[in-house]
């Protein structure tokens, strides 16, 4: 360090406080960056890597972007997963002799953006804190963009294993999918869960010592940040909690990033794991309740489907209310009512409609005008919102259901927000607050003081000399400017003797003198001033407009949280109406009783076919599991996963497509459906098969619903057919707490379970067979299957004949445990008979690897190309 440069010596020590960041280092015009984040910078936005001499024998790596286009960078950065350091000039250059002061003014990371130009309008931007405690998590997620706080504590039942504990908190953060987490260093023992942070969510992880996560310093953080006396004021039913640590380790982090007290966290949003519907990461996935399994496409989804929100918040809320179902009857019916009430009434409904769409992004707009970083024109903006919320009570005025009038009497209009925005704010503001031009004649006398000089000052210049020649009497008087005087009163030599004794001398010349007046002065001063005078006023007074918005935040958040409400119920109505959904009945009770039921997502992407409906009854009691059975491609697991998705969009307030629906509350979806392996946790198929049933059989409970499909297919058929009738037989029995059941399955011989178990049945998918051809019906009916078709599909999909011949023979004798020789074709010549033979042959050596009874659609397709390619070579 002895032979550095000041500013480079600056630099590092700077740096050294922020070493896993990069460092934004301002010079003049320019953020600079040195050495390896140089380098770094350089590589990922594509610019020129250069160097600057720094007192060392080797020049110091460089690399350098605007200040004026910074934001542009940073989001890039930020988007990549890196964490920015922004170091500021304290100092005016122009006016310090020397090194100028610098320091970190703010602190940028994934999961403390509130640029809107780095976060997407329809999801919410979370940052995690999660403390790992010996008696299980205290999670805190937290939404800096929109102030949302959500807190929980998930603990885990003595006769539960460890791993299901993991998967609790994997299920959280999978809803809430944070792209930031801070943890402590316990987190080292959750091998799951580090696999799942870093492989799916690859969100950044900050691991601090244990002494960071204290207590008793989280407790007082909490309840001086929220000016309370006690955690009890503001929630929390323990004193004790891990989830406190959480939310003091949240607060400590971003007065941390923010560089002072964060004040943008609204009131904290407490939830038990009893509160919503159990959706693990497999239900999620299988029911495609966000995106679809191939293409993780929005529109090919449940989300997709119910989303015709108006409003970014509304597109926020929607996916809350399709990832945390409710469980609580009262709150699902008093959604339902008031769906119906808009779904009846088509008229407000539409005025609801038409109001959202000039509503703006309230949340996000208040978090700028709290952090101070809202632009003229995004400030009028959000009198443009408040002008629409007006409309917004108007439409509600009529309506009289529970849940409408509540949000109704929860939005306030903010008329003394509009009025003095309106007061205040030109309506063609600048996108730049140093542009000036921001504030109202009328609001503000100084500024239009200021104003009025820089429009009129050749005027007030023109009106001190009339005056002045009046006054002396001195014709001939003229005011001029130079650089170097400044305005001057010029008067030539015969004059002199006329001259007041107010003037003073400023120069001399051959055939005139030159003075100034202090009237001269005055106005000089103020018209060289008066543009940075008015645009620093200017930004006092917008300053003071957005402290005194920001006093009312709370407020406005309950007026946004409410219009997000409102656009979630509005577009459930909007769609019931356009896709003929009906309210179904929805109580306590176990039943799921549906009639003529639809798959919401196969039938909004079928265009011209009508989607065959099914109905559905089950029961704890006479109906508890309903055996399915039938061929591949006929339906079974749209079938299931039709049921299910009805049963969530009941519990999420929204009608359902039927004819008719009666839907005991279930506390939990359960699926597991298709093949996959997690080869980078180390998981076969049939291991994570097997993982995920285990979850299921440890989770359930008499009210959950369980989806399986196709269990024990990644083992022998004798392997399998025991795994799954043993899981029949478990779910059955009411010792072990199992739910209602829907269990397809290619083991025909399982439909002969309901002869010993009372509460099964069996059902199948009805199949029309025309000697060796079929045509799916896809409908469900109640009874068993004998065969699973295995061919049938085969010869579908287009299977070459000679192979569903040859597989016939081979099928045949396979039953009866003989395997024949191949038959030759004798019409044939003999070398076509040696070639005929010799695929024969390897068709035989390939079909003998494999069981028709254990082949998954895919695996069949596999087999397909390769027995192809046998024939065809």
């Amino acid at each position: 360090m002895v032979n550095l440069s000041p500013m480079m010596r600056q630099y590092i020590e700077i740096k050294d406080k922020y070493k896993d960041y990069i460092l934004f280092f301002r010079l003049g015009d320019f953020y600079e960056m040195f050495f390896d984040d140089a380098k770094v910078i350089s590589k990922e936005l594509e610019l020129t890597l250069t160097g600057r001499d720094c007192g060392l024998e080797q020049r110091a790596p460089m690399c350098g972007i605007p200040y004026v286009s910074s934001e542009s960078y940073i989001s890039k950065l930020i988007s990549k997963g890196y964490k920015i350091a922004i170091c500021e000039q304290l100092e005016d250059p122009n006016e310090t002799r020397g090194l100028v002061k610098r320091d970190v003014v703010r602190v940028i990371t994934p999961g403390t953006v509130t640029d809107g130009n780095m976060l997407d309008d329809e999801r919410n931007n979370f940052l995690a804190s999660i403390y790992f405690d010996d008696s299980g998590f205290g999670v805190c997620f937290c939404d800096v963009s929109t102030g949302e706080v959500f807190i929980s504590d998930i603990t885990n039942k003595e006769s539960q294993k460890n791993t299901d504990l993991e998967r609790k908190l994997i299920n959280e953060l999978s809803s809430f999918f944070p792209c930031e987490i801070l943890t402590n260093s316990k987190i080292s023992k959750y091998n799951l869960i580090k696999k799942f942070i870093k492989i799916k969510l690859n969100a950044i992880i900050n691991i601090s010592e244990e002494s960071e996560f204290d207590l008793e310093k989280s407790t007082q953080d909490i309840l001086e940040y929220f000016e309370k006396q006690t955690l009890s004021e503001l929630g929390f039913f323990s004193n004790n909690s891990p989830s406190i640590i959480a939310l003091g380790a949240l607060i400590k982090y971003l007065n941390f990033t923010y560089k002072a007290c964060f004040k943008n966290l609204s009131s904290l949003n407490f939830y038990l794991e009893s509160q919503y519907m159990s959706l693990d990461l497999a239900a999620k996935k299988n029911l495609e309740i966000t995106a679809d399994i191939k293409n993780q496409d929005k529109k090919k989804s449940l989300l997709g489907v119910l989303d015709k929100t108006k409003t970014p918040m509304g597109k926020r809320m929607i996916k809350k209310y399709i990832e945390q179902p409710l469980v609580n009857s009262v709150v699902i019916n008093e959604r339902l009512d008031a769906v119906e009430e808009l779904v009846k009434n088509s008229l407000s409904r539409l005025d609801l409609t038409d109001s959202f769409s000039g509503i703006f992004d309230i949340e996000r707009l208040l978090t700028k005008i709290v952090f101070k970083t809202i632009s003229p024109r995004e400030l009028l903006s959000f009198k443009y919102t408040i002008k629409n919320i007006f409309k917004l009570k108007q439409a509600l005025s009529s309506l009289k259901s529970s849940l409408l009038t509540k949000l109704n009497n929860q939005i306030d209009l903010l008329e003394d927000i509009y009025k003095l925005i309106d007061d205040a704010i030109t309506e063609t503001p600048p996108a730049l607050l140093r542009d000036g031009e921001i504030i109202k004649e009328g609001f503000n006398i100084s500024v239009d003081e200021y104003r009025d000089i820089l429009k009129n000052s050749k005027n007030y210049i023109s009106k001190i000399e009339t005056d002045e020649k009046a006054r002396t009497g001195i014709k001939n008087l003229k005011i001029k400017y130079n650089k170097v005087f400044g305005y001057y009163i010029e008067i030539s030599n015969s004059f002199l003797n006329k001259v007041p004794e107010n003037y003073i001398r400023k120069q001399t010349l051959s055939n005139c003198e030159r003075f100034i007046i202090e009237e001269l002065k005055v106005i000089e001063e103020k018209i060289l001033s008066a543009s940075d005078i008015v645009i620093n006023l200017e930004i006092e007074i917008y300053n003071k407009i957005i402290n005194n918005i920001a006093n009312n935040s709370v407020r406005i958040q309950k007026t946004a949280s409410a219009i997000s409400h409102l656009d979630v119920i509005c577009s459930f109505a909007n769609i019931a109406t356009k896709n003929n959904y009906i309210k179904p009945i929805v109580d306590n009770s176990d039943i799921i009783n549906i009639k003529e039921g639809r798959h919401p997502i196969v039938e909004s992407l079928l265009k011209n076919a009508p989607f065959v409906s099914n109905d559905t009854n089950i029961d704890l009691k006479t109906n508890k599991i309903s055996i399915i059975t039938g061929p591949n491609m006929a339906g079974k697991s749209t079938y299931m996963r039709q049921v299910a998705l009805i049963v969530l969009m009941a519990q999420i307030g929204c009608f359902v497509p039927a004819s008719f629906a009666h839907l005991g509350v279930v506390d939990g979806i359960f699926t597991r459906i298709g093949f996959s392996d997690d080869l980078s946790s180390g998981l076969s198929t049939f291991m994570v098969e097997m993982t995920e049933i285990a979850y299921i059989l440890n989770n359930m409970t008499p009210k959950s619903l369980i989806i399986l499909d196709e269990i024990g297919r990644g083992t022998s058929t004798y392997d399998g057919m025991s795994i799954a009738e043993a899981i029949v037989e478990h779910i059955a029995s009411d010792e072990f707490g199992g739910g209602k059941t829907l269990f397809a399955t290619h083991y025909h011989e399982l439909s002969e379970l309901p002869n010993r178990l009372s509460n099964t049945k069996n059902f199948s998918v009805a199949v029309k067979k025309n000697g060796d051809d079929i045509t799916f019906l896809h409908r469900i009916v109640p009874t068993s299957t004998d065969k699973s078709y295995g061919l049938e599909v085969s010869k579908l999909a287009g299977i070459p004949d000679i192979v569903i011949t040859r597989a016939k023979q081979i099928l045949s004798s396979l039953e009866s445990n003989i395997i024949p020789k191949p038959v030759s074709d004798n019409s044939q010549n003999s070398n076509n008979n040696n070639i005929n033979n010799n695929i024969n042959n390897k068709l035989i050596d390939e079909l003998n690897k494999i069981d028709p009874e254990v082949l998954s659609p895919l695996e069949a397709l596999n087999y397909l190309y390769k027995l192809k390619s046998i024939v065809l070579d």
